[in-house]
């Protein structure tokens, strides 16, 4: 970590790095073989500043009114050390939550700095789970490895012991009307839950303890219908940590990627940047607009370039090591002999154009009997998603 320090300032241009949080680390292991991505979050580098200045700004983010009204509610849910999330707790879910003692770790005796608020929280954990007492930590600063440099984590959760064990709650702004969430908000809520829970593992574990003393259940808290009154929803976050935890192994070492690059590379606003940036090997697929700022940038250097990713994800993976749509072409249509390792796709996709060409002349002059036409409509499927 040490020895990557330098080159990770200079990629910044000398600005302050940026601190990972949970959603950009569930965005992150979504495309663990994007090396642009991997190499911009592991320097801290503002990547909505980058793609602002490439003027490609990002898609998403959220309206100061949402993020003032998630503000409020939070408040209130944590108001007099949590008096109405214990009450909520025992009463809508019926969990015997005894007497707790309620610990803030946002501000360690006046002062924000990372190490002193991450020792705090290592040590009043170790005490907890000696001690086995049911405890309240308000704004633990948590810590992750990601591509092998260390991420401090400061979530909006609570952990709490209750029977022994260590649970996250998750505290979100997103309406639970009649029993029901939005599908979508409620993954993502787990996703994001599923980084924290793997973070207090990791560090349970540190303090010589077993990670199942940290549960796999989470609890989401949510106004209620459209009132300001708070809900608690229990959420199994196993198979979120199931693809958390194989997606971070995969991920590349910064080490590796830097070794590759050039020695002057900066990601410093100016003429230079949008060739920086390409300088660094990106993995788009359209999956990515839902998560990254540097979406729409890549997005339009892959249609440029012809990348078979654009397409999406699937035809990517399905054309295994063809990367460019006129490669693809070229191989269906018989002007490009392939290599031995993509003789098998290059047959595949002669046979999709081929089949694609017969619905095509089908359509237009009648209908085949029903055997064909299952077959023309698969190939045709396959040429058109594929390839096309």
């Amino acid at each position: 970590m040490t020895d990557t320090a330098p080159d990770l300032d200079r990629l910044r241009g000398g600005t302050p790095p940026r601190n990972h949080d949970a959603r950009t680390i569930a965005a992150l292991t979504s495309n663990p073989g994007c090396a642009r991505r991997g190499v911009m979050d592991a320097a801290g580098v503002d990547k909505d500043a980058v793609a602002r200045e490439l003027g490609f700004p990002a898609p998403f983010g959220q309206s100061q009114f949402a993020i003032t009204r998630g503000n409020v509610f939070e408040a209130q849910v944590k108001a007099d050390g949590c008096a109405e999330l214990l009450t909520l707790l025992r009463d809508r879910l019926g969990l015997d939550v005894p007497e707790v003692a309620y610990d803030d770790l946002e501000v360690v005796a006046g002062n924000e700095g990372r190490e002193l608020r991450h020792s705090r929280t290592r040590r009043l954990l170790a005490r907890a789970l000696e001690t086995g007492e049911g405890t309240l930590f308000d704004h633990p600063l948590l810590r992750l490895e990601i591509a092998g440099r260390p991420a401090y984590l400061e979530p909006d959760v609570i952990a709490f012991q209750l029977a022994g064990r260590l649970h996250v709650i998750e505290i979100k702004s997103f309406a639970v009307v009649d029993g029901q969430a939005e599908a979508e908000q409620v993954a993502a809520a787990a996703r994001q839950s599923a980084v924290y829970v793997l973070a207090l593992r990791r560090l349970v574990t540190e303090l010589g303890h077993d990670p199942g003393h940290v549960s796999h259940d989470v609890f989401l808290v949510c106004p209620e219908n459209f009132s300001n009154r708070p809900t608690a929803t229990p959420l199994d976050v196993r198979p979120q940590l199931a693809v958390l935890e194989r997606q971070l192994a995969r991920l590349t070492r910064v080490d590796e990627i830097l070794a590759k690059l050039p020695a002057d590379l900066t990601f410093e606003p100016g003429e230079a940047l949008a060739a920086s940036v390409r300088a660094v090997d990106a993995r788009y697929a359209p999956e990515c607009m839902a998560g990254c700022e540097m979406a729409l940038f890549c997005r339009d250097e892959a249609r440029a370039c012809g990348e078979t990713g654009a397409l999406g994800r699937s035809v990517r993976d399905d054309l295994g090591g063809v990367d460019t749509i006129g490669t693809a072409l070229g191989l269906a249509d018989g002007s490009l002999t392939p290599s031995d390792d993509l003789a098998e796709t290059a047959g595949q996709l002669r046979a999709a154009a081929r089949l694609r060409a017969e619905a095509l002349h089908e359509g237009a002059h009648g209908a085949p009997h029903e055997g064909a036409h299952g077959a023309v409509r698969e190939g045709a499927h396959v040429a058109l998603h594929g390839v096309a």
